[in-house]
């Protein structure tokens, strides 16, 4: 019943941007929302989140760069990246859950989950 899909991801160059999107449906609010990545050999972290509110937490790595959005009206996600890096470069997944309080970017606080989108960046 629960579905998010990603696009959007591509490969830039060092210093370029992307935007992704989530579109979802069948979530019931009040859901947390967010953006985790995972690049090779590495575990999957958390890149972004938003909560009910519209109250967002990013990751340090992220920080001034990456801005997570949503348009309600349209329940799609969005995370617009500036300044890519090469250590950018990884799966992107868009996830929900229901509310937490606690260890927001923890990707096992979330329930529901996309297929991912790449998203590579070169030096």
């Amino acid at each position: 019943q629960v579905q998010l899909v990603e696009s959007g991801g591509g490969s830039v160059q060092a210093g370029g941007s992307l935007k992704l999107s989530c579109a979802a449906s069948g979530l019931r609010t009040p859901y947390s929302m967010g953006w985790f990545r995972q690049a090779p050999g590495k575990e999957r972290e958390g890149v972004a989140v938003i909560v009910t509110g519209g109250g967002t937490k990013y990751a340090m790595s992220v920080k001034g760069r990456f801005t997570i959005s949503k348009d309600n009206a349209k329940n799609t996600l969005f995370l617009q990246m500036n300044t890519l890096q090469p250590d950018d470069t990884g799966i992107y997944y868009c996830a929900a859950g229901p509310f937490r309080m606690w260890k927001l970017l923890l990707p096992s606080q979330y329930k529901y989950w996309g297929q991912g989108t790449q998203v590579t960046v070169s030096s």
